[in-house]
């Protein structure tokens, strides 16, 4: 069942990377029936997310093209190669005015469940905090959702850096949220990274 959607949050999923640790298009690669990129954008659009900005870049027609007919918005990154700090500006160039906080997601991360999207989506509603980062084990990981108040700031961000910087910058304004969901740590990047994750899933169905 699709959560109610609220209006307050957008999310901005980074699809634009090239993949250089994979040495082939990861995004693109079979996963669970799918693929990593589309997993990753289905948990997202069952959460109570409302709007969802993706930013392509690298192999962009092909990942257009897996996406097919899914609510929404697709923008391109000309400037991908320049670095992460590219694409998150060009999906805050398309949130809306209404949002609150975004959700920067990345698109490598297809085992974060919906449940887990949503639980960061509460915590962000109801906290005065203005960084919110999910936790496995004590360990941080990704999505962060970041009040639109640093909107500005982070589309002035320049190399291969997202989001994290506010982290190191405004600690005081960071609320850590545990959740028990370890693909918060998870980034697929290499083979083995890939190969270790699909036994797991074998594995998880017997």
């Amino acid at each position: 069942m699709t959560e109610a959607k609220t209006p307050l949050v957008s999310a901005v999923l980074l699809a634009a990377g090239k993949s250089e640790r994979m040495g082939q298009p990861k995004l693109l690669m079979p996963f669970d029936g799918t693929t990593i990129v589309e997993r990753t954008l289905d948990n997202l659009i069952a959460s109570q997310v409302g709007e969802i900005v993706v930013v392509l870049g690298s192999r962009a027609q092909e990942v257009s093209q897996a996406l097919g007919e899914r609510p929404v918005v697709v923008v391109l990154n000309p400037n991908y190669a320049r670095g992460m700090s590219t694409s998150l500006a060009t999906g805050l160039g398309m949130v809306g005015g209404q949002a609150r906080y975004v959700l920067v997601a990345l698109s490598d991360q297809p085992l974060i469940t919906p449940q887990t999207y949503n639980k960061l989506i509460e915590a962000a509603l109801g906290s005065s905090k203005g960084i919110i980062v999910p936790t496995y084990r004590r360990k941080r990981g990704n999505p962060i959702i970041i009040s639109a108040g640093y909107r500005q700031e982070l589309m002035s961000l320049a190399g291969d850096v997202g989001g994290r910087e506010l982290l190191r910058k405004y600690p005081r304004d960071v609320l850590e949220v545990a959740v028990d969901c370890e693909g918060v740590l998870i980034n697929i990047n290499t083979i083995d990274e890939y190969n270790n994750r699909l036994k797991s899933l074998s594995q998880g169905r017997r």
